[in-house]
């Protein structure tokens, strides 16, 4: 096969012509396909094969309920209840009469239903504690419902002071509300922010269901599109715009906020987009001096370059045939390619300059330059390409893809460097070098390698028995969310709702055969100290019914007509307004103590009463709209009737049961401690009684188990693979332990420094391993087959240049990826850096060390391999 190469590359430069012409019609026709067939999933579910135990049980429960696909979560924070569930419904509401952008949407903790029942899901003794507040509040409550308006709110407040001045109001019941309105009226009055909640009139913030939060969540299944990088940025853009339209804004006390699996993985894209300029531009930058130093001539950089461009061009073409779209993962093929593809062309380039000492003619330095390298390189690309199709084999979906294209790209890297590289250096020959390529000063270097190889050996030795006992010490960090950016939208929101614990994302569902071994299910479950609450669809039947409906009843008589009057009165006008101002200012002046809320609050209605117009609408839209939210809410409230599994409204039920009869178990852990240790204990544990659990926890830590055991099986099988083929090319199990020693030495080095530095490995650096295989083999199988050709003096040889140019090449140019504003990217470059950095130390100071005096005598220097 050697010869082979050798022949086609001088086959390609007698007819550079030909070739190029040839080159460039394959080169188009790939664009074409690349352009026509390309596609690309941001599914991450597809990244890891759907017959892995854990990816079935995912399917079933999917299959039962279909409509809990991709989500995104609208989390509506207000500055008062009232607000956050205004702003939530409104927003729901918008949302669901959008079709094209939203299939289902829902309100987890809202809507009619837990409306009118919430306050059941209360112990008794938070249900009597509310009636009684509501019966309490009946004399305001009943003026209110009458006159929702500035008027009756006036009104209410001056019957308020009548029942201060005589003393059957107590401070303690009535400074709060009182201080509340007058608090907000002044920050009115003074420019700044203000909201005002009712709440305050039931008791110091009602309780049981009346104790509504100021977070309320919306959730959505929206529409749409795999083929795009971001598939959920219509629909995300959708909920803002209706924002935006409804007033829910921070001015206004509302914040909008999004996450969910649609808001993150777009999140994630739009973060390695961010300052992707900068990247690349550093990385173009790297690439182009590293290849003028190694090659000392921009013609050969050029050549490189478009090589490199060619082939990659062609691979991407190559892959989609093959896989038929790309993914998350099968996307590296690109720095994997540009990596190793321009080592081969650096290695080439190098050694056809150093040629040209020798050999005046470009032709006759190419043909020399083939015949030398001809055989490591076809070795190097063989090795790389079994490695990297060793992966094939594994559950790992993403990375098996990957393994395929790059395997495939090797293929096309060689070809490029057989046929078009040196057609176009026929074309566009450099000038002849002025000196030689090799580096004679580092002749001491080479001799003290050879001296104290037995001391230099020995100190490789002991930093390896360091690294590996510090593996135990290595992070392995597989839960994806940690390489999202932390400051972006979604992700500071989920981060924000993991620390709510009735809203915790990371849960655990089980699917039961009905709803009795649900139950009996989730009894068993909630006895576990690492289960916190387990919920079926049961847990929406409140216990104690006939006594909380008793307590409900008695207040629903008391205060049925208050609330709903036979006779509204009619919208005030503005002198009424002002009158009752007035009079409210009046009494309160006269009932409350001075510098007190009360006294506070009448200064505040008498400022009103005289003030603009414009002043009284806007004390108008502070109170009125969180009345009347308070007041929907009572009577809703009051409305609350038996609840059975067969009444629960459709909606709820659908999310608990399916439609044969299969239930739903879901678990949140217990406490507030979310590390990945404490995850892994919940899950542990739960899938000790529930093997077959899934959900959001159980994805995290079994993905992370899958994607480990992938690159477990890959790595071993590759070194198999490997070692096979270099031992049917060298014949000698010595010279294949030369070969791979290093390799394996260096990804030891990485790992120990990884510990040093504090760096986890995760789902998006562990790709650098391949590339440190990859390279690393391809750099000692050339020292080797220099090494058995007879060559000595390494280090002074313009193989070593080649090498420590190429390995500068892919460490700086992707190395430039620790500049990215994706943690995960970042760690990808941190990592390759590191890597390729004791990949280059290896090769430069381990292998000549180990390989010792070459075979024969004594050394020879020169380039020979």
């Amino acid at each position: 096969m050697a010869p082979l190469l050798a022949r086609l590359v001088g086959f390609a430069c007698r007819r550079p012509r030909l070739v190029l012409l040839v080159s460039l019609l394959v080169t188009i026709a790939a664009l074409l396909v690349a352009g026509g067939r390309f596609a690309m999933t941001t599914d991450a579910t597809a990244l890891i094969s759907p017959k892995v135990a854990w990816r079935v049980a995912e399917q079933r429960m999917d299959a039962a309920f279909p409509q809990n696909g991709d989500t995104l979560l609208v989390v509506v924070d207000g500055a008062t209840p009232e607000l956050a569930e205004r702003g939530a419904a409104a927003l729901a509401a918008r949302m669901a009469a959008d079709p094209a952008h939203f299939r289902r949407v829902a309100r987890p903790d809202g809507g009619p239903f837990f409306a009118r029942e919430g306050l059941l899901f209360g112990s008794r003794a938070d249900v009597a504690a509310a009636s009684r507040a509501m019966i309490a509040a009946q004399p305001f409550l009943g003026p209110l419902a009458a006159d929702p308006s500035l008027r009756g709110i006036a009104n209410m407040v001056s019957t308020l002071a009548e029942g201060m001045a005589r003393g059957a109001a107590p401070p303690a019941r009535t400074d709060p509300p009182l201080a509340a309105m007058a608090a907000a009226l002044d920050a009115q009055a003074a420019g700044r922010p203000a909201f005002f909640s009712w709440q305050a009139l039931l008791g110091g913030g009602g309780s049981g269901g009346l104790a509504a939060p100021r977070r309320r969540l919306v959730l959505a299944i929206p529409r749409l599109a795999y083929d795009e990088l971001m598939p959920g940025a219509p629909a995300a853009d959708a909920v803002r715009a209706s924002a935006r339209a409804l007033g829910l804004t921070p001015a206004r006390g509302v914040t909008v906020r999004l996450t969910g699996s649609v808001p993150l993985s777009d999140e994630e894209f739009a973060s390695l987009a961010d300052h992707a300029w900068l990247v690349g531009a550093a990385m173009l930058l790297a690439m182009l001096l590293t290849l003028r130093l190694a090659t000392r001539s921009w013609r050969v950089v050029a050549a490189i370059l478009l090589t490199t461009i060619a082939g990659l061009i062609v691979t991407a073409a190559i892959g989609l045939l093959a896989v038929g779209r790309f993914n998350l993962i099968s996307v590296a093929f690109i720095p994997l390619f540009v990596g190793l593809g321009v080592d081969f062309g650096i290695q080439l380039g190098v050694r056809f300059q150093a040629e040209r000492l020798i050999h005046p003619l470009p032709r006759d330095a190419m043909a020399a330059a083939a015949r030398a390298l001809s055989g490591s390189l076809l070795l190097a690309a063989g090795a790389v390409c079994l490695g990297f199709l060793a992966f094939l084999p594994t559950d790992y979906i993403g990375i098996a893809e990957l393994g395929v294209i790059a395997g495939l790209g090797m293929i096309v890297a060689l070809l490029g460097a057989a046929t078009l590289l040196p057609a176009l250096l026929m074309l566009m020959p450099p000038s002849a070098p002025r000196a030689e390529l090799g580096n004679p000063a580092l002749a001491p270097a080479d001799h003290f390698l050879i001296r104290r190889r037995r001391l230099v050996l020995g100190l490789f030795a002991l930093a390896m028995v360091a690294s590996i006992a510090s593996l135990w010490l290595v992070r392995f960090d597989f839960n994806p969310l940690h390489l999202r950016n932390p400051r972006g939208e979604a992700m500071a929101t989920l981060a924000d709702l993991q620390r709510d614990p009735l809203r915790d994302p990371n849960v655990i569902d089980i699917l039961a055969p009905s709803l009795p071994a649900a139950d009996a299910l989730a009894r068993r479950l909630a006895a576990l100290p690492e289960v916190g609450r387990a919920v079926t669809a049961s847990s929406f039947v409140p216990d104690d019914q006939a006594a909380k409906l008793a307590e409900i009843g008695n207040a629903a008589t008391l205060l049925g007509f208050s609330l709903d009057p036979l006779m509204a009165l009619p919208p005030p006008s503005d002198a009424e307004t002002q009158a009752a101002l007035a009079k409210a200012a009046r009494a309160l002046g006269a009932a409350a103590r001075p510098g007190s809320a009360g006294d506070r609050l009448a200064r505040r209605f008498a400022a009103l009463a005289t003030g603009p117009a414009s002043a009284r609408a806007a004390a108008t839209a502070l109170l009125v709209p969180p009345l009347d939210t308070l007041l929907d809410q009572l009577r809703a409230a009051l409305a609350a009737g038996p609840v059975t599994v067969a009444s629960l409204p459709p909606e709820v039920r659908g999310e608990w049961i399916a439609a044969d009869g299969q239930a739903r178990v879901q678990l949140v852990a217990a406490g507030r401690d979310r590390s990945d240790a404490a995850l892994a204990r919940f899950v542990a544990a739960v899938r000790a009684v529930a093997p077959d659990a899934t959900g959001p926890a159980v994805s995290t830590q079994a993905a992370a188990h899958t994607v480990a055991r992938a690159f477990v099986e890959a790595g071993l099988l590759a070194l198999l693979a490997v070692s096979l083929l270099l031992l049917l090319v060298l014949r000698s199990v010595r010279e294949v332990a030369f070969t791979l020693a290093p390799v394996v030495l260096s990804g030891f080095l990485t790992l120990g420094t990884c510990v040093l530095i504090g760096q986890p490995i995760n789902f998006a650096n562990i790709i650098a391993f391949p590339l440190l295989f990859g390279v690393g083999t391809a750099f000692h199988i050339y020292f080797v087959m220099a090494w058995r050709a007879g060559q000595g003096d390494l280090l002074q040889s313009p193989l070593a240049r080649a090498v420590f140019f190429s390995a500068l090449a892919t460490g700086s140019a992707f190395g430039s990826l620790w500049l990215s504003r994706h943690p995960g990217t970042a760690s990808m470059g941190k990592i390759l850096m590191l890597s390729l950095v004791w990949t280059l130390i290896c090769a430069l100071i381990f292998e000549p060390a180990l390989l010792g005096p070459r075979p024969g005598g004594a050394a020879r220097r020169g380039g020979g391999a």
